[in-house]
């Protein structure tokens, strides 16, 4: 849902889906006037070409802005990439699972977006469910129930699952284990201590911007470990060492 104009007339609709979310009216604005001719460029920033200086100009003001809102430390890099959340369900383990030599990572399912993750990363390792999967979603099962292993590559959860109503009010601990969270729909709401996760992914659609750019945010040291099978353009090696353009990316997004 959005802005539904008829007869000239701005009608302003409150949404309540999923995403896209509503945007705000002064970043609408924004873009209406530079539809046309973006900065005095001549053309719109969909037609600029990603290898241009205007949109490295424009990449790396985005990144600039996150890193300031978000407190990114310095040895953490930031990906604009495309799939949306569900593509990293499979990068995350194609990137990750090799980390440790047993090649088995820790996800807690509190929903369906974590369900669906653990499903997708056991196509690449072992999967340990740190609690047994429950038949309805309804809480964050007690930290007393947990089984985790010490010498899982990751461990993986969703923060705020949307489809169950069920969100993580603190970050877990898991003594040392790189933590990747799933911060779609919760990501910008509050401060966050970026340091305590080895991973951060966001679909853009639901508190950043236009659907089509996925957020990533890798602490430098867990670069470099991809499977031979990973796609190139969910390789974070790949991606990092490109400044997220190895691809075309949606760059009006």
């Amino acid at each position: 849902m959005g802005d539904i104009r008829s007869n000239g007339k701005a009608k302003f609709v409150i949404n309540f889906s999923a995403g896209p979310a509503k945007l705000p009216a002064a970043v609408l604005a924004h873009a209406q006037k530079e539809m046309l001719d973006h900065k005095d460029s001549g053309v719109s920033v969909m037609e600029l070409s990603h290898r241009s200086s205007e949109f490295i100009k424009i990449l790396h003001a985005a990144e600039e802005k996150l890193r300031h809102l978000l407190t990114i430390p310095d040895n953490y890099k930031v990906l604009f990439l495309q799939g949306g959340g569900t593509g990293q369900f499979s990068a995350v383990p194609l990137n990750l699972m090799q980390l440790k030599p047993g090649h088995s990572a820790d996800y807690i399912i509190t929903g369906s977006w974590s369900a669906k993750a653990a499903q997708e990363a056991e196509k690449y390792g072992t999967v340990n469910l740190v609690v047994p999967k429950p038949k309805k979603y309804t809480s964050i099962p007690d930290r007393s129930t947990w089984t985790l292993n010490p010498d899982a590559s990751y461990f993986y959860y969703c923060a705020n699952e949307t489809i169950d109503g069920v969100e993580f009010q603190y970050i877990p601990e898991t003594n040392g284990v790189p933590i990747v969270c799933d911060m779609s729909s919760n990501i910008l709401t509050r401060h966050l201590d970026i340091s305590k996760f080895g991973l951060i992914f966001a679909g853009a659609q639901k508190n950043i911007g236009p659907a089509g750019v996925t957020l990533v945010i890798i602490r430098e040291d867990l670069i470099g470990f991809a499977m031979k099978v990973c796609p190139v353009i969910f390789d974070y090696k790949v991606q990092a060492g490109n400044n997220s353009l190895y691809n075309t990316p949606p760059t009006y997004g």
